[in-house]
């Protein structure tokens, strides 16, 4: 989970759900919760081999939405919170898969 504008009190609050709520279901999260420029951030989790990244932000939670990337894909789904968590296990289960 990538959290740009981490100290904005909204960001961190739905980034820290997300990975919680992953936590929960079994699955590895890591929270990229500095205070980092978004490139170094993406390029470090594309560094480390991150499947998935989930990208928390104020600019998309003022349009309701956080947005899911699968490495190596130009594929952004851009959805609210509440009904990512069920895009997040499935694009994860299937990443694990292939």
């Amino acid at each position: 989970i990538v959290a740009l504008d981490a100290n904005d009190p909204e960001v961190a609050q739905v980034a820290g759900r997300l990975h919680d709520d992953l936590t929960a279901k079994g699955l590895d999260v890591l929270l990229d919760d500095r205070d980092a420029r978004p490139g170094p951030k993406f390029k470090d989790a594309d560094l480390i081999g991150i499947p998935l990244r989930i990208t928390v932000g104020k600019k998309g939670l003022k349009d309701g939405i956080v947005e899911v990337k699968n490495r190596g894909s130009a594929d952004v789904a851009k959805l609210p919170p509440v009904e990512a968590m069920g895009e997040i296990v499935r694009r994860f289960e299937a990443a694990m898969q292939a």
